[in-house]
């Protein structure tokens, strides 16, 4: 009982000692506004289905941020067939130079289309993917990326579509905010 008492009260005084400077400006949010062209492999039917992606990244920290993403993307060979996910989740990024690779993990939900446009359902789903970011300048950052998704509880066996993206986008540069 002693012992915890002695490590309160150790542990209370500690912060006291970590003194430091207080801050007079603190780094705000990093924001990146994209778009791009995306090329899937279903897993439902073996094509590849063109689409759109639009996303947003809001990098809080050094390493860490978050990121929302929308895919929308359809067969345009006859069989009406199209999926569109709705995915938000967690990147880790390094950044040397002009370049920025990336990887993330994501969650949402995921719709698919079926042949002939006969029924569309819903499933959850969660990906995993790498990329990179090339700053082209300041405020403008090129993106290429490679997503693998599973789709939870897809009737029909196991549905993992893989995503190639090639996108484009706008950075506000963060600033600094006086306290």
């Amino acid at each position: 009982m002693t012992y915890r008492i002695a490590l309160s009260v150790l542990l209370g005084l500690a912060a006291p000692l970590l003194s430091q400077a207080i801050p007079t400006a603190s780094r705000a949010a990093d924001v990146q506004v994209g778009i791009g062209y995306s090329g899937a492999r279903p897993g439902y039917v073996q094509r590849t289905f063109p689409g759109i992606t639009a996303y947003a990244d809001i990098d809080f920290r050094t390493h860490l941020g978050v990121e929302a993403e929308f895919h929308n993307l359809a067969d345009h060979g006859g069989s009406q067939m199209a999926e569109r996910t709705y995915e938000l989740g967690a990147r880790y990024f390094r950044s040397y130079g002009l370049l920025a690779p990336y990887g993330k993990a994501m969650f949402g939900l995921g719709q698919l289309k079926y042949p002939q446009g006969l029924t569309v359902l819903d499933y959850w789903m969660f990906a995993g993917g790498a990329g990179a970011d090339f700053k082209l300048t300041s405020r403008i950052h090129l993106r290429g990326e490679y997503e693998y998704q599973g789709w939870a509880g897809f009737s029909n066996g196991s549905l993992h579509p893989q995503i190639v993206t090639f996108a484009v986008a706008y950075h506000f540069p963060a600033r600094l905010r006086r306290r």
